[in-house]
């Protein structure tokens, strides 16, 4: 025991991490462009609505490109990405208002010289592609103007830069993505899929030529292959194609040699580690090219990504040194790597790296949080045994407080979390809504079950046909194994998770015994409804967590908490946003009626003007101050 520390009950500590602070850090960096001198970047802004603004950074100045109420958001897919394009100081955008395509030069004030680009009502776009050769640009439109289509159409455009006039360049498929220009202009690539597969099961690599008035011809299929899932195919500055896929098992580094010859494949990199990511959003980015002769990638090994230079004559990676252990943007030239990044003990930054001297320079002003170390419980890689002779991983998290310590012999609440997809990955950077939580006493372990991505090809897909039972058996592996190691309180363990997470929280809630109370975020109760009811994106990808529906419907009914409630014996709170279409609202209020029917504690908190995920600060602040007093009803932390 530390005499200088004042003994409380833990999960009762006072901190200094309020939730006024948490909503205020909760700024989401992505985006980011090198434009000669310049740097760009997506900055979303809980404090303005959630509103996602362009800014620049010119000679040394930060300055914000639009005003309000301009917001560059794509919302193609529901979860969107791919909303910025920029050359020689022009900005193309989708406007989140009206899903349409915008242009702006420099840094206008009060609106003045932002011009529509296009009026396609029912339209939605994203990934927007920049070809000066032919004056236009490119990107994914989405759209429901076929009445006798029961989903929304995809499909890859031209769209005139000045005319706004919009053409198809290719359709037939389910989905589009990731156009991408070659530097001269002559060839165009691109990624699609089909149902029932997500575009990190399969995907196909196209590639077309573009003549001189813009036509295109002699479209082929690079990479067609069951099993294989293309990401981020790109241009190096002498020519050549590039793409990220996984025949091995692990997404590594690809080439193109021969642009007339789909045989002409090479692989850069034979490394057993990530370099892709599932494509969740458009415009996602694991590398870049400093030169023809150098690419700056980031790689991922057991859940902790770093930065890494690749030769591309030779393959070889060289480490590059940084304070990073996540990242989720970046860009390069000659001189420098631009970086969405973070790590242990700092959130998101913008970050600006030499690449010959390796100074990292910071482009954003947000990012510290003026606390002492002593306030942050540093992420710790946990690996344990769970079901079926299985491992899995997560990052454990001890309670931390400068000034407070538990009581002798008390040991700590834990909070299991949950993360979402169910095809995404826990990160080990700095959250300020975990150190919220450890700050004031309780443990956390969050947990990157079977299924998750950074761990290869054949991890993520343990969790085939099997959601709802290994994602559960592993959360419930991970809080025995603390409890084991005396690490935290078996009597006083919650779970939480949003979205694929919340349904993984409700399924431990249902069909175990472990966890004392619950915390669902848009997650997911009913699944026979979430296949009936969800978006187009993700309309089959049940199909492959969990079965064909309604062939297989017996399973749905199975492992949906909805049906088990008379299970489910412990208090649980819901929070869930009213515009939601991912997971529409009527989930969390089944949920709710039907515990209540029960006499269980439930309650709901619908949040108005929220989607799929929390935007608006006022938002997280209200959703973190509502879940630890709920908390503290059922454990009397504070009594």
């Amino acid at each position: 025991m530390d005499n200088r520390k004042t003994q409380s009950p833990f999960g009762a500590w006072q901190s200094l991490i309020t939730p006024e602070m948490v909503s205020g850090s909760s700024i989401r960096y992505g985006g980011v462009i090198i434009d000669g001198d310049d740097i760009y970047w997506l900055e979303g802004r809980p404090r303005e609505n959630g509103r996602t603004v362009i800014v620049r950074l010119h000679e040394g100045r930060r300055e914000d490109v639009l005003p309000e109420p301009y917001s560059a958001r794509s919302r193609v897919h529901e979860y969107g990405g791919g909303a910025m394009a920029v050359r020689n100081g022009h900005i193309w955008f989708v406007n989140d208002a009206d899903q349409q395509i915008y242009h702006v030069a420099g840094s206008p004030r009060e609106g003045n010289g932002i011009r529509q680009v296009t009026r396609a009502d029912g339209c939605r776009f994203a990934d927007i592609v920049i070809d000066d050769r032919h004056d236009c640009l490119y990107a994914v439109r989405e759209h429901n103007s076929d009445e006798s289509r029961p989903e929304p159409v995809n499909d890859l455009v031209r769209i005139g830069r000045s005319s706004g006039e919009i053409s198809v360049v290719a359709n037939g498929d389910d989905f589009y993505s990731a156009p991408a220009l070659s530097p001269d202009g002559r060839y165009l690539s691109w990624i699609s899929w089909v149902h029932p597969d997500m575009p990190w099961d399969e995907t196909v690599l196209w590639l077309a030529d573009v003549g001189v008035d813009g036509r295109f011809s002699g479209v082929r299929r690079i990479i067609a292959e069951a099993g294989q899932a293309v990401f981020q195919p790109d241009w190096s500055p002498d020519g050549r194609l590039y793409f990220v896929n996984d025949p091995a098992g692990w997404w590594q580094l690809y080439r193109l040699n021969d642009l007339n010859d789909v045989g002409a494949v090479e692989r850069i990199c034979d490394y057993e580690a990530e370099m892709g990511l599932p494509l969740w959003q458009f415009g996602m980015k694991t590398y870049a090219f400093q030169n023809e002769r150098r690419i700056i990638a980031t790689l991922c090994e057991q859940g902790l990504w770093r930065l890494i230079g690749i030769c591309a004559d030779t393959g070889k990676m060289e480490p590059i040194c940084t304070r990073y252990n996540s990242f989720s943007c970046i860009a390069a030239d000659e001189q420098k790597a631009v970086v969405v990044a973070a790590g242990f003990t700092f959130m998101d930054e913008v970050a600006s790296i030499n690449l010959q001297t390796g100074v990292i320079t910071r482009c954003n002003e947000a990012g510290e949080t003026g606390l002492d170390d002593g306030w942050l419980s540093t992420a710790q890689p946990v690996s344990f045994p769970t079901t079926n002779d299985g491992i899995a991983h997560g990052f454990y998290y001890e309670p931390g407080n400068p000034d407070t310590q538990g009581q002798p012999g008390e040991l700590p609440p834990l909070l299991v979390m949950s993360h979402g997809g169910p095809t995404g990955a826990a990160s080990a950077s700095l959250n300020l809504r975990t150190q919220f939580w450890t700050s004031r006493g309780f443990a956390v372990l969050d947990v990157n079950y079977r299924g998750s991505t950074g761990y290869g090809r054949a991890y993520r897909e343990k969790l085939k046909g099997y959601w709802g039972i290994y994602d559960v058996d592993d959360v419930v592996a991970g809080a025995h194994y603390l409890v084991e190691r005396q690490l935290a309180d078996r009597r006083r363990m919650s779970i939480r998770g949003s979205s694929a997470g919340g349904f993984t929280t409700l399924a431990a809630l249902a069909f175990t015994d472990v966890f004392s109370a619950g915390c669902s975020l848009y997650g997911i109760g009913d699944l026979e409804s979430l296949a009936m009811d969800t978006h187009k994106f993700e309309s089959h990808y049940l199909d492959y967590l969990i079965g064909r529906y309604p062939e297989e419907k017996d399973i749905y009914v199975r492992r949906s908490p909805l049906n088990h409630v008379d299970q489910l014996s412990c208090p649980v709170i819901f929070m869930q946003g009213a515009e939601d279409r991912v997971v529409p609202p009527q989930q969390a209020e089944k949920m709710v009626a039907a515990l209540k029917d029960k006499g269980i504690s439930a309650e709901l908190l619908m949040f108005e003007g929220e989607q799929h995920g929390f935007r608006r600060a006022e938002t997280i602040r209200q959703a973190l101050v509502s879940e630890l007093a709920f908390y503290d009803r059922v454990y009397g932390l504070l009594s």
